[in-house]
């Protein structure tokens, strides 16, 4: 009788005939070996389910699976209802994994048991180099301790979706991935590190991830900016509501046109600005809007700051540092 593996390495593959392939095999030529590979066809019409039907009759650790509700979250739901490991890895059809990526990730949670998820740095590579993913990834790959990934939460996704590896027993304690008009992917982590979930990124590349014009961070509408602002204000205003002092009251970072927007929906939730910092003083009328040098000593109010160029943000982070602000206790970077 055939034991049951240690990782189930999930895969979703829809019309992924030119990429398929090579991550297939970049999993199997892992230098871990005890795992199984569970390849969930969603809906694919090209020469995908071929690809995958031929690597599962060459070797007993892959399984096909069918999922005929088109979307990544039915995709990715499938693959872990039929999950057999102890642990659960991530793999999209686009990425290449690198030899190593499954043994240092499963050494690690076996010898840190308080560490629930453990994502990885990655290695980059684009048709058309989009400045915006590289910024992104320079900024990704830089969060490797708990702390930093649970502080820059709100600032955008802080992990590669297909780099991480997680206890199974997550998802019958906390909930699969939810469907709905938000990241899948992030709605998952602000939800486990809500509930007190333990991350931890490796400082290393082991996954080549592969940018395309085709790619659902790029062309799926549950990606736009928007998204990610609405499902962050949720997960933010009940952070709020257990870390700051002067709840329901908050003082925002940047009072352009474009802050001002993404604010309103921290509104909607029942949180009060009461004031704006800015570089340029009553830019705003509806509210008193604060020049950043006139900002008061640490315990007055709870700085939030909504600034989304990673420049601004660096910089405004290095002056409330200074001025003896204490990140995620007196303000906190939403970006």
């Amino acid at each position: 009788m055939q034991k049951k593996p240690k990782v189930s390495v999930v895969l979703p593959f829809r019309n992924a005939e030119k990429t398929l392939k090579e991550a297939v095999k970049s999993i199997l030529d892992q230098s871990f070996s005890n795992f199984e590979l569970l390849l969930v066809d969603n809906a694919s019409t090209d020469g995908s389910v071929k690809i995958a039907e031929g690597f599962a009759h060459q070797d007993a650790r892959i399984r096909l699976l069918t999922e005929p509700n088109v979307g990544l979250v039915y995709g990715l739901n499938a693959g872990l209802k039929h999950a057999q490991g102890e642990y659960i890895a991530r793999m999209d059809a686009d990425d290449i994994a690198y030899p190593k990526r499954l043994e240092l990730q499963y050494k690690f949670l076996v010898q840190n048991p308080s560490v629930d998820v453990v994502a990885t740095q990655i290695a980059f590579g684009s048709g058309d180099e989009s400045k915006g993913i590289q910024a992104y990834i320079q900024w990704s790959n830089q969060l490797i301790s708990h702390e930093e990934i649970q502080l820059n939460r709100f600032v955008d996704a802080p992990l590669i979706h297909p780099t991480v590896m997680f206890r199974r027993d997550l998802i019958s304690e906390y909930g699969n991935y939810r469907y709905g008009d938000f990241p899948e992917d992030f709605e998952l982590w602000l939800r486990w590190l809500e509930k007190g979930v333990h991350f931890y990124k490796l400082p290393q590349s082991l996954l080549y991830w592969r940018d395309h014009p085709h790619r659902l961070t790029r062309v799926d509408q549950r990606y736009r900016s928007e998204t990610f602002y609405q499902v962050k204000s949720k997960y933010l205003f009940r952070w709020l509501q257990q870390h700051n002092p002067f709840h329901p009251e908050v003082v925002v970072w940047g009072a352009g046109r474009k802050s001002r927007q993404r604010v309103k929906l921290l509104e909607k939730t029942g949180i009060y600005i009461k004031a704006y910092i800015d570089v340029v003083a009553n830019r705003t009328r509806t509210k008193p809007c604060i020049h950043y040098q006139d900002i008061e000593a640490p315990g007055k109010y709870f700085i939030l700051s909504y600034l989304s160029n990673r420049g601004q943000r660096s910089r405004i982070k290095t002056y409330l540092l200074q001025k003896s602000y204490r990140e995620g206790i007196d303000f906190l970077l939403v970006g």
